[in-house]
């Protein structure tokens, strides 16, 4: 049996691939060519019907996106029914998360996905949310905060040997967070990031040039942090010998800039897809084939990596402080989306509070202020497309931690484990999450842990109610 005979049943240019990949599974388990033919037609008159799985699970996703099209206005319709997707960790995720899951999974643009164990409740794709799509990007489905990230450096110094008032002096003088804080302009640095010529290339970028030139160096609000910790190292790795060392550890983005361009592109893809259905407006998306979508991509991935660029000031600012090199240094972005190869095609995939996890890539997953965080290698896992949790995932939304805790109660709870907190909201308390170590044992086959952070002194915007 060959393609001649499938192209005769209307199957557009990709279907027809799959197609006669799937009549060839046919014809081997001893199918005569008029059995597959008929059991084609019937693939081709009802899609979902082999969506669930099976030799013709692809080649009825794929007619089904092409029926999708076909409806109405151009990529206004959704799939009937989800595509398939994985999930860790499901009895950690709430239903609210895989409902925006299920959502990402019928966009006709869609080709894989899957859903981490620190999944809750998003903007359009839920944090925790892995979507790969073909040829499109999805503004929400990278996030308000482009490029947000982790970055831990490692100190050739022993836990014990940095004072509690030291590690708080200097947290205090060389970090800045909050909604519109920077450093004052004599104490700014300036990086590289700032002078590349990409900003001139769209004038939305150059008017936010400024903005981006005088928050450099610094954090937003919410769950950035900067902190003082022990790395652990069981065994030698990283380039280092078994045993302790101080550490900073921090989360933080590409702040104002990020979130501004995040808001241009969104509202924009929303308005070129004005008939998507209400469930999904958050996930419109750009074409990379259109000008809107260049320009979203290269916007995209300045904001990428001016994110980076803070991180390495924070750090470069700390370790200059502390009079010491860097012994070992590793950074991951969680926000953002990537081309990647996936089941031998490029596709788009987006990773909203998701960790990259390549076979060997090294990353970072927190818990909370008063919870270890960890240095792990990825596994490489297909299902998973090469993605972790991005740290433990709130359990209680910002409303709810704020009127359920007890401050004195988050405080003791703080004492306990030996944590000196500044700043930082009550939204922000350990109670609000998962518990981390719940959240990596549902991922053992994702990633191996390599060593483990404990923090010891954070520094986070105040937020709405003090601790």
């Amino acid at each position: 049996m060959n393609g001649k005979h499938i192209t005769k049943l209307g199957f557009g240019r990709k279907a027809i691939g799959l197609a006669v990949a799937a009549a060839g599974a046919r014809e081997g388990a001893g199918l005569e060519r008029g059995e597959i033919l008929s059991e084609l037609r019937a693939v081709q008159a009802d899609p979902t019907a082999y969506l669930a799985g099976g030799v013709y699970a692809a080649l009825a996703a794929e007619l089904g996106v092409q029926n999708a099209v076909n409806e109405g206005e151009k990529g206004a319709a959704l799939l009937s029914v989800p595509l398939p997707y994985s999930m860790w960790g499901a009895d950690l995720i709430e239903p609210g998360a895989r409902a925006q899951m299920d959502v990402a999974m019928r966009l006709p643009i869609t080709r894989a996905g899957a859903l981490m164990p620190d999944a809750h409740v998003g903007y359009g794709l839920p944090i925790g949310g892995v979507l790969a799509t073909e040829n499109a990007v999805i503004p929400y489905g990278v996030g308000v905060d482009i490029g947000c990230s982790m970055r831990l450096s490692v100190f050739p110094i022993q836990p014990a040997a940095l004072k509690l008032e030291e590690a708080t002096t200097l947290l205090l003088k060389h970090t800045r967070f909050g909604a519109g804080v920077a450093f004052e302009k004599r104490e700014r640095d300036d990086h590289a990031v700032l002078h590349e010529g990409t900003w001139d290339d769209q004038p939305l970028l150059g008017h936010l040039l400024g903005k981006a030139a005088a928050q450099i160096g610094s954090s937003g609000s919410g769950n950035h942090f900067a902190e003082f910790g022990t790395l652990t190292l069981a065994q030698a790795d990283l380039g280092l010998e078994a045993g302790q060392y101080l550490a900073l550890l921090s989360h933080s983005g590409s702040r104002g800039f990020g979130a501004q361009v995040a808001g241009h592109f969104s509202n924009l893809a929303e308005r070129l897809h004005p008939n998507l259905e209400l469930s999904a407006k958050k996930l419109a998306w750009l074409s990379l084939d259109s000008e809107e979508g260049e320009v979203y991509w290269q916007a995209m991935n300045l904001a990428g990596r001016y994110a980076t660029a803070n991180h390495e000031l924070i750090h470069a600012r700390l370790a200059r402080a502390l009079g010491v090199n860097v012994l070992a240094s590793i950074h991951n972005s969680h926000n953002l989306a990537w081309k990647q190869t996936v089941n031998g095609q490029e596709l788009i995939v987006h990773r909203k509070g998701a960790t990259p996890a390549a076979a060997g890539q090294l990353g970072l997953i927190p818990g909370s202020m008063a919870d270890p965080g960890f240095v792990v290698r990825g596994r490489g896992h297909a299902d998973a497309l090469s993605s972790a949790s991005h740290g433990a995932g709130r359990q209680l939304g910002r409303k709810a931690a704020a009127s359920k805790l007890v401050k004195k109660e988050v405080a003791a709870s703080l004492k306990e484990h030996g944590v000196t907190l500044i700043g930082g909201g009550i939204d922000e308390a350990p109670q609000a999450y998962k518990r981390i170590e719940d959240v990596i044992a549902r991922q053992t086959d994702l990633v191996d842990v390599v060593a483990q952070f404990t923090p010891r002194v954070v520094r986070m915007d105040s937020g709405s109610q003090d601790i």
